[in-house]
């Protein structure tokens, strides 16, 4: 039953960083700047691609080894990782001033996973 509630939860964590690394990886710097996104300007374009990557493939290290049943310890290590970048995300917005609270919805989505995850595949 709890392995059904990780998978859930990490398969709408993964969605909703999926859609947030694709958008980094796909648009440019300025696009981004437009759509409401000014923290990128304290990046350089590689950094942002950088970030995306990372986003993408915590995505998919929070879902594929749970969904595979290969090295699911693996679960929650993805879910650590994207807590540290959400870390950072709300360390970024805090310091501009502006809203923070999405990242750290996102990270305490992150931990919950992570805890679940290391408590289920321990």
């Amino acid at each position: 039953m709890m392995q059904i509630v990780l998978l859930g939860l990490n398969a709408t964590l993964a969605i909703l960083v999926l859609v947030a690394g694709g958008t980094k990886l796909v648009k440019n710097k300025q696009s981004l700047a437009d759509s409401g996104m000014a923290w990128v300007e304290d990046f350089s374009p590689i950094t942002l691609k950088l970030i995306a990557v990372a986003e993408l493939l915590g995505a998919v290290g929070l879902v594929l080894p749970l969904a595979t049943g290969i090295q699911p310890v693996l679960a929650p290590v993805a879910a650590s990782g994207l807590l540290i970048i959400l870390i950072g995300a709300v360390i970024t917005h805090l310091r501009r001033r502006e809203s923070a609270w999405l990242p750290f919805g996102l990270g305490v989505l992150s931990a919950s996973s992570a805890a679940l995850g290391f408590v289920l595949t321990a």
